[in-house]
């Protein structure tokens, strides 16, 4: 199958290209830049230039290949309005090129848009007032391409995706306590991240490509939840620092614009997602992947 990747040179992205191709699929992948077209060429992809912007190119290259794996998002927390009114229309676009024909296309959602404080499953749907709200309405729209004949699915990623080169929540974290001289939990940190290595979520993606009917939400979770506080006990202990717990009334000033996500309780089940799609996690869990110099480095 040719596969069209947007995200392809990104933290996930990479992995499922990698993935795709070790499994004997062709891809194509999205390129931004002559970086991220030289390390697609490097890895045995094609490139296709452009970006999450460009609603043509998107739709010429999703037309022109037999099915797409969706993993870009512009992930500015500063103006979340902005970033979702360009996944809606890259969607969109996508859902142009695909309608009717029954291909295949993949999206990427989260976890944290499910109910916060009680076990997720796949058949939750989003909830407003949930941290990660702001992914419920693309999940929503992407979902709804299965009306338009489109063989679309959603996996949801959990708040750790984590592996070498992870740049997102738990390096802040770190990138946090060396700052500040502590690593810190909010109250008993026993509110929970799932969890899932970079590597295992690839080979999800890869099987709902080849296996997810229309409409399917699968959840790419390792570890259904890892207590925040077993997090900044290795970052204290690797960092040789002071593990903390803060206040709820400190713990805004402490973490900023991502407290509502160190707050977070989202425990997340995958049970039938493995059973469906016979999906089985072989990477090492997120406190034993935190304690490899990877996230040290620097």
């Amino acid at each position: 199958m040719r596969v069209f990747v947007t995200g392809a040179t990104g933290f996930i992205g990479s992995a499922v290209v990698r993935d795709l191709l070790g499994a004997g699929h062709q891809v194509l992948g999205l390129a931004r830049s002559d970086a991220a077209e030289a390390a697609l060429k490097e890895a045995g992809a094609e490139a296709h230039r452009g970006d999450l912007n460009d609603t043509d190119g998107l739709r010429a290259a999703a037309a022109a290949t037999d099915g797409v794996i969706h993993t870009g998002f512009n992930h500015d927390f500063s103006d979340m309005p902005g970033a979702l009114r360009t996944e809606l229309a890259a969607l969109a676009a996508l859902g142009d090129a695909l309608a009717g024909s029954g291909r295949p296309l993949v999206v990427s959602s989260v976890t944290g848009l499910l109910t916060p404080g009680r076990l997720g499953v796949e058949t939750d749907g989003p909830d407003p007032a949930a941290p990660g709200a702001h992914r419920g309405e693309s999940e929503r729209a992407a979902l709804a391409l299965a009306g338009r004949g489109v063989r679309v699915s959603a996996i949801r990623l959990p708040a750790s995706v984590h592996g070498a080169g992870d740049h997102a929540f738990v390096p802040l974290l770190i990138a946090l306590a060396r700052e500040k001289g502590v690593a810190a939990h909010p109250g008993d940190g026993t509110n929970r991240w799932p969890a899932v290595h970079r590597l295992d979520a690839a080979v999800l993606f890869r099987k709902a490509l080849e296996d997810a009917p229309a409409g399917a939400v699968l959840h790419a979770v390792a570890e259904e939840g890892v207590p925040l506080r077993d997090i900044t006990a290795v970052i204290g202990r690797r960092l040789g620092l002071p593990v903390v717990s803060l206040a709820p009334e400190d713990a805004a000033g402490h973490f900023g614009w991502m407290g509502r996500f160190a707050v977070s309780d989202n425990p997340t089940s995958s049970t039938a997602t493995r059973e469906r799609y016979d999906w089985r996690p072989e990477r090492p869990g997120l406190p034993a992947d935190l304690d490899q110099e990877h996230y040290f480095r620097g």
